[in-house]
């Protein structure tokens, strides 16, 4: 299964909240379910377009560390002053590859070395040289941790606006709890709250000089103050040969683990109640059973109509989203992250073509569960509480599996 790896270099992402006996968490390299074009982060692709690939989301500024990093024996790290260039414009010297599904990174500029890596489509590399060579041209790019060979036909390079769109934008936490507010003013109402560590999509900076940036969030579009974000520059890069071959070995283990998890989870359930638990409320409530993705949204669901809490996890007393899929899972033994960003790292990716119920579904600022039929399940907001949406009533950043 092909899936991308999200790597963060704005903040570090504090350790995932074991819920219970297996943790499905990720560090700078696990892996995270992508898009046909990163533009689908930043809101302008169809999430009808979403596919799931292998390869990377870094910020612009790790691509250049390690582009100069390896660069000293290339023709562009010759120029400081051309780094200088691309350090301030995220977007020079970035080439977007234009394949089917994938182009090979090589070792060297010719179609017989091996393969380093892999570009994936509308991914993005930092180009270093140009060789001619007699089968074509050929360009060395960074891309992620790869640097190797692609031929030039496979890459667009030069294309300001085309990078500008395979890019996201983002607006990183840096504070405990950042307020989404309704205009770009303290004044204005705030419409959602975003814990440290979690992070949004930036849609409108044209307000940065002062202090502002739009953003987009489960309640909608608001602003949020520079103050209290990191922002940052998103590609899709490549994955190395190494990291695949990790990555697949460690998606079957978590597979195998989670499903071992859940059947426990279920199995003590049963022995330890053969009927049901009841609320404060005195509404009863099913304990989990089975160990598929049905079964998740099956448990889930009977919480519907239930609160909406900033910083919430009981599914009976009050949630917010990412509480929500946090506590729906732990009922089946796998613990996850009380945090919306880090939930695109769990699990492995999907395509949205592919998605099941008891998916998890990623967006800006949000977190959910795919019930199936085109609908997600999720603790919306404090007027809703938990209650069904169309699953593409905003765009998706990723959909993670866990069994």
């Amino acid at each position: 299964m092909n899936s991308k790896f999200t790597k963060t270099v704005s903040y570090t992402l504090a350790a995932c909240v074991v819920a219970s006996s297996i943790s499905l968490c990720s560090d700078a390299a696990s892996a995270t379910s992508g898009v046909s074009a990163l533009s689908s982060a930043t809101g302008v692709l169809e999430t009808t377009n979403f596919t799931a690939f292998a390869g990377a989301q870094l910020s612009v500024n790790d691509m250049l560390a390690n582009a100069t990093a390896i660069g000293a024996e290339t023709q562009l790290a010759e120029n400081e002053s051309e780094w200088v260039a691309t350090a301030e414009n995220p977007y020079a010297n970035i080439a977007i590859a234009q394949v089917d599904n994938y182009v090979y990174i090589r070792e060297s500029p010719s179609a017989d070395s091996e393969y380093v890596g892999k570009l994936y489509n509308k991914s993005a590399g930092t180009v270093s040289e140009t060789v001619e060579a007699e089968d074509g041209t050929w360009v060395c790019i960074t891309s992620g941790d790869v640097t190797g060979y692609v031929k030039s036909e496979f890459v667009v390079q030069g294309n300001e606006e085309l990078a500008k769109e395979m890019s996201r934008r983002v607006a990183t936490v840096n504070t405990q709890t950042l307020y989404v507010r309704s205009e770009a003013s303290t004044d204005s109402s705030v419409m959602d709250l975003l814990p440290l560590g979690d992070d949004l999509t930036i849609i409108d900076e044209s307000m940065e000089d002062s202090g502002w940036v739009k953003v987009t969030c489960d309640a909608g579009d608001g602003y949020v103050s520079t103050d209290y974000v990191n922002i940052s520059t998103e590609f899709t890069v490549a994955e190395s040969k190494a990291h695949e071959e990790a990555r697949i070995a460690k998606e079957e283990a978590d597979k195998k683990a989670a499903k071992e998890a859940a059947e426990k989870a279920t199995a003590s359930a049963k022995s330890s109640s053969s009927s049901s638990k009841s609320s404060s409320s005195g509404k009863s409530y099913s304990a989990p059973s089975g160990s598929s993705g049905s079964s998740v949204v099956n448990y889930g669901s009977q919480f519907v109509g239930n609160p909406y809490v900033y910083g919430g996890s009981s599914l009976t007393g009050g949630t917010d989203c990412s509480g929500f899929v946090m506590s729906v899972y732990s009922a089946f033994g796998v613990g996850l992250p009380h945090s919306s960003s880090a939930m695109r790292s769990v699990g492995y990716g999907v395509s949205y073509d592919e998605m099941q119920p008891g998916d998890i579904v990623c967006y800006s600022g949000h977190v959910g569960i795919y019930a199936g039929n085109g609908t997600l399940l999720h603790a919306s907001n404090a007027r809703t509480g938990i209650t069904y949406s169309d699953v593409n009533y905003k765009h998706i950043l990723a959909i993670r599996r866990i069994f």
